[in-house]
């Protein structure tokens, strides 16, 4: 969709959404993904693994969206 946008339109969403485009092109490993919503804990925004919650780090999710 955002690759059939001419650059008006383009800017036009930007100045709205910002970088949310971007998000589409993050490519997503499916199997690790529902492996890690098992543990995920949204009442504290954490993993919990047994007794142990674990909070990913800026650092961490960087290196997610980068791989």
């Amino acid at each position: 969709m955002w690759g059939q946008w001419d650059d008006e339109i383009k800017q036009l969403f930007y100045c709205h959404y910002g970088d949310l485009p971007y998000l589409l092109d993050i490519k997503v490993d499916e199997h690790l993904f529902r492996a890690l919503a098992q543990y995920w804990n949204p009442a504290y925004s954490c993993f919990t693994f047994r007794k142990m919650d674990l909070v990913p780090t800026i650092e961490e999710y960087t290196v997610c969206s980068i791989a």
